[in-house]
């Protein structure tokens, strides 16, 4: 298998379930600090934070995926990523592993309609006993205007 094969994860908790968010697009990760809430945003929009300068949104990921809101506590993380076009925060339960994974490895999300949670993700990693699903950051981040619209 060659190297362009491969790609890395760093996988996050929300709740019993795990996520996949492609290494190469994360910046850092941080304790969860309050944000300052933006007039109309979307629930799943926790409010923006001031990153050395950077005005950064915070996207509640549970929120996001139709799970309900996070109660964010000191135990919280956020994932600050970079996608070509915007820098975001993930808030999520935990950060727990870095995997590896072959191209072979990762399976098509099955079709069960386009409602929004399926198209947030870009895959599926069988693993022991459960499954890492792999979040779209670019679904997860360009909406569009209708959606936004339908958000508020």
């Amino acid at each position: 298998m060659s190297g362009n094969d491969v790609a890395q994860y760093i996988t996050c908790t929300l709740g019993d379930a795990e996520y996949g968010i492609d290494i190469l697009s994360v910046r850092e990760i941080k304790g969860w600090s309050e944000t300052t809430a933006l007039p109309h945003a979307p629930a799943w929009v926790r409010g923006v934070i001031n990153l050395r300068g950077t005005i950064v949104p915070i996207l509640d990921l549970r929120s996001r995926f139709g799970l309900g809101q996070t109660a964010a506590t000191a135990m919280h993380v956020v994932v600050i990523i970079q996608t070509a076009t915007r820098m975001a925060g993930l808030l999520v339960d935990s950060v727990s592993d870095i995997i590896t994974v072959g191209a072979e490895e990762v399976r098509a999300v099955p079709e069960v309609g386009m409602s929004v949670p399926e198209r947030l993700l870009s895959g599926l990693i069988p693993r022991e006993g459960a499954m890492v699903s792999l979040v779209s950051l670019d679904n997860l981040l360009n909406l569009p205007d209708a959606e936004l619209a339908l958000a508020h």
